[in-house]
Order: structure tokens, then sequence, then C-alpha cells
């Protein structure tokens, strides 16, 4: 059974556009905000003009991290990790700046360019444990590169072609130039036609949000969102056009992140010319969540992120001990034509099937599918979000009312599978009222084109009205007769 919590640890991020503090919780396969706050110093602005960090960039850095470090003083942190990355690690007074940092009681380290490209591997081999190919991370100072394939890390460089350093309108062409010479004699030298690049950093994101809402897509999260080389076209084409006042009227995007879209998208596009991706994929996850990723045991490293998560929430917000995997199992008979992948879906709805026990009734199934749809997932993209929403609509009895756009991400054969499962997991919860015991002792399966509900004879009070109308209800939802029987 995997560790259920952990921490809570903080990371201090100094970098080169913004420093940040997250404060994690939760399971230490994939830890949770506890708090995030950011403030955009630019620290990097000034390294290409005179190979320093400036004095007003520094004291606005200091000014954050000294707020920082006493909210995690009063958050009772175990653990501060403090790194700062490309600004500090280049700038000609950037280790007068950490001993400022050290003077505010913390122990601060700098990240260097190989490193950090293996910690931004790590954190997306963290959230995509399938990823291959190649893992960008575009800051304000530095670009990393880094090879991932069957959970390991390859061949890693850091190039100076940070969103601060390539200027507002940075030449495409120069800098597939300089991507090219940075990676010549490395494993990252070749074509990506049967890979994916995959994108960390701000400014990816942002662009990545930007495309979400232009293409008004149903359930508009970054993590997992693929980028074509067509919709980067027209993204580039509507940056480009735009003024700044109509772009941050249209996309919602702070001035700071539109400032950066230009240079983020012409490295992109350089990057396309270079490894001729066969996707784009874009990550939640990177060098923070890969430096706590890197840490762990490899046993702990090997666990599946969303069920990971879907077991520590489901534990957090269930009413009893943990039961969803024993649902999963006492429902598996009657779903034989279940490959990996659902039956992978299929255990995570049922981790998540206590979620909103404790919501108004007549809004448990729209408290669990918000849960579903929004929750802070990784290892799922939008389509498995899709798949756990639809089932625990039908878990908590909501079919009618599961939002149609995000439906149309399902075909017809997986909206039925869905609704199947969710009217199985309907019945386990009203059978047994949320214990494990009362599964243990009961069985179901499919014989002869019908679902038969078997309870001991010694137990035979457990059948109530209930849970004959539940089980009608799953054998209608299948398409088969059902019948309890009591032996």
């Amino acid at each position: 059974m995997p560790a259920r919590s952990f921490g809570p640890v903080g990371i201090i991020d100094i970098g080169s556009n913004s420093v940040r503090f997250v404060a994690y919780g939760g399971t230490p396969r994939v830890p949770s905000h506890l708090f995030n706050e950011k403030v955009t110093a630019a620290l990097g602005r000034s390294i290409e003009r005179d190979g320093t960090l400036d004095e007003a960039s520094s004291a606005r850095a200091l000014a954050a991290i000294a707020r920082f470090r006493q909210l995690a003083r009063d958050m009772g942190l175990k653990t501060v990790h403090t790194v700062a990355t490309a600004a500090v690690r280049d700038a000609s007074n950037g280790a007068a700046f950490l001993k400022q940092v050290t003077a505010l009681g913390l122990k601060p380290r700098i990240v260097p360019g190989v490193e950090e490209a293996q910690l931004s591997g790590f954190g997306v081999l963290s959230a995509i444990p399938e990823a291959r190919g190649v893992v960008a991370d575009l800051g304000g100072g530095s670009l990393e590169l880094i090879q991932v394939d069957g959970g390991r890390l390859g061949a890693g460089v850091s190039l100076p072609l940070g969103v601060l350093r390539v200027g507002a309108s940075p030449s495409r062409k120069a800098i597939a130039a300089a991507i090219r010479k940075g990676v010549r004699g490395t494993a990252l030298d070749g074509s990506l036609k049967t890979m994916s690049l995959y994108l960390v950093g701000g400014s990816f994101r942002a662009l990545a949000r930007l495309d979400l809402q232009e293409v008004k897509h149903p359930l508009p999260i970054v993590h997992g969102h693929r980028l074509t080389a067509e919709r980067i076209a027209a993204l580039e084409q509507m940056i480009t056009t735009m003024t700044p006042v109509e772009l941050k009227e249209r996309s919602g995007l702070s001035s700071t992140r539109l400032g950066a879209l230009p240079a983020a998208t012409v490295i992109l596009n350089a990057m396309f010319d270079v490894f001729a991706p066969a996707d784009v994929v874009v990550s939640a996850f990177g060098l923070r969540e890969g430096l706590l990723f890197r840490d762990l045991d490899p046993t702990t490293r090997a666990q599946d992120p969303l069920i990971a998560a879907a077991l520590e929430v489901g534990d957090r917000l269930g009413r009893f001990a943990d039961h969803g995997a024993t649902i999963d199992a006492w429902i598996d008979p009657l779903f034989p034509d279940d490959d990996p992948p659902a039956r992978r879906l299929r255990l995570a709805a049922c981790l998540m099937s206590d979620f909103a026990w404790n919501a108004h009734p007549d809004f448990r199934a729209e408290r669990a599918v918000d849960l579903a749809l929004h929750g802070n997932w990784v290892g799922i993209d939008a389509h498995g979000r899709a798949v756990l929403g639809r089932t625990l609509c039908a878990a908590f009895g909501g079919d009618k009312g599961f939002d149609s756009k995000v439906s149309a991400l399902l075909d017809a054969r997986e909206e039925v599978r869905c609704s199947a499962w969710g009217r199985a997991i309907r019945l386990a919860q009203r059978l047994s009222a949320g214990t494990e015991a009362t599964l243990r002792r009961t069985s179901i399966a499919l014989e002869k084109e019908r679902i038969v509900l078997r309870i001991p004879q010694r137990h035979a009070e457990l059948v109530g009205e209930a849970v004959e109308q539940r089980l009608k209800q799953l054998g209608k939802a299948t398409g088969r007769g059902a019948e309890i029987e009591v032996a």
C-alpha cells in the first residue's frame, strides 16, 4: 500500500523571470499544493545587457524570499529546498545575491544547467510516466532539453535561449541554428518523428491556455493538452496582429505572460524545425516536482500517479477506510472486455467513488463530477477526465445532468461503458454502506447474459428494496437481466 502522506515540504524556486514558493503535502508520489505564490522579479532581464542581476530586481526578489521564508516557518515545513537557476547561475554578482538569501536563514543552491534539465525531465516522468521523446523547459534565462524514454532520462543540455534573453522579436532561423549547435554530437541530435516534445515552463503553459480558450475546449486544463503545428501558427498570427490590450482582454493572461508569448512561440517553432516531433504535449509538472520525484525510492517512483492521487484523496474524503480497490475487484467480473487502460480508469473512478458523500444529496453527483473533471490530477488527459466524470455522474445517480460538451469527448461505446461502471459502483456502495466487509461476503457475476448478485444465506438480511432497485438499474444500463441469489 502506498504511503499516504508526507511533508509538508516547501520549494523556493529563484528563477530568471519569477520567484515562486510552493508548499506541498499529500502523497509523496503526487504531492499536492498546500500553497503557491510567485513574484515576477525578472532577475534575468539585465543578464544579456551587462551580465548582472540589477538592483531593483534583486531587491524585489529578496523581499519575496523573505516573505516566503517566514511563511515556511509559520507552516512548520519540515524541509525547504531553495534553488536558483539560470539568472543567478550566470550573473557575475550571483554569488553575492545568494549570500543575501543565506542571511535570511535559508540554504540556497545554484542548480547547474544539466541538472536543471534533469529535474525538468524527472518532473515530466512524474506526471507522464510513459513519456518518450524530449522535454523542453523554457524559462526566462535558458532552455533545457533532455531525453526521456522508458521512465529514464537520457542526454540533457542547457542553452541560453530563455524568453528574457532572446528578446521580444527573436529570429526563428537563428534560434533553430542555436539549438542545432547546442545538441550537435549528443543523443538529442535527431528527429522526433515517432516521439513527442514535452513542454514545461510558464510561457509554454500560457500558450496552451490561450489555445484551449480559442478552441473553446470543454475542459480547459493545461496538463496533457496537445499543440499542433497548425494551432501554433494560428496562435502566432493572433499574438502578432493583436495589440497587447486586445490580447489581454481576449485571453485573460497577465501582462507578464503575454509579453513572453512572442518569444515562446518563436522558440517553439524553432524546435519544430529542429526536431519535427510527432506530437507536442504540455506538462503541468516541471523542475520543482522533479526535485521531489528524484528523491523518491524506486518503489514509490513506480506508482501510477493517477492511482496514487486518487487513493490519497479518496482516503481523505471518504467515509470509512478506503475501499475503492475492493469495489473495483467486486465489480470486475461484470466487465471482462475492459482492456488495461480502461481498467486503470475504472479503478481510479472506484477510488474516487466516496468523494461526495457529505455533500447535500441533491448535489452529490455535481460535486463528484466537478472533482473528477477539474481535480489537480496528472497521468491523465482530457479524455480520461471525461471518462471519470461520466462514470461518477452515474455512480451518484446523475445520469441526465452530465455536461453534453464534455460528453462529446467520449464515443457512444464509452458512454455506455461509463454508465455501466457507474451503476455497478452505485450498487456496491448501496449494498455495502461504504464498508469493505459486506462486499467481501458477497459477489456479483455474469451468467448467461444475466447479472447475478449472490448473498450468503446467513447474510440474507442484506437484501433490501434499495439494493434490488440499484441492481435493476445496473441490468438496464448493461442491457441484461438481473437477479439476487441467496444461497
